[in-house]
């Protein structure tokens, strides 16, 4: 009975030892899985970053073409806009002189 007892004693005890070296093996594993994972998410964050950059410039590149364009639209009325009063002006400006003449004779 003695040596049931040694073996069962033994057999715990090796039990025990094989325990300790999962638990350690796993703590290792653990250690690896998290530095695994950390170099992943910076690898995810340089990659959403660089994707944000590079979605921002299209953006910006964007807004400025239209920026330019609605500039040079805006320029265009507004030179038709001078041509139209400049033409209005010439067209008459005779009269107005006339009519300033004929006010000021008549004073």
């Amino acid at each position: 009975m003695s040596q049931k007892v040694d073996g069962i004693i033994n057999s715990l005890s090796e039990l025990e030892s094989e325990i300790d070296a999962v638990n350690l093996s796993l703590a290792d594993m653990k250690k690896s899985l998290n530095s695994i994972a950390n170099k992943e998410i910076e690898s995810l964050l340089e990659q959403t970053r660089k994707m944000a950059t590079s979605e921002a410039e299209s953006m910006i590149s964007e807004s400025k073409s239209k920026a330019e364009s609605e500039s040079q639209k805006i320029t265009q009325d507004g030179e038709s806009k001078v041509a139209e009063i400049q033409q209005k002006i010439d067209s008459t400006f005779d009269s107005a002189v006339d009519n300033a003449v004929s006010t000021i004779l008549k004073s």
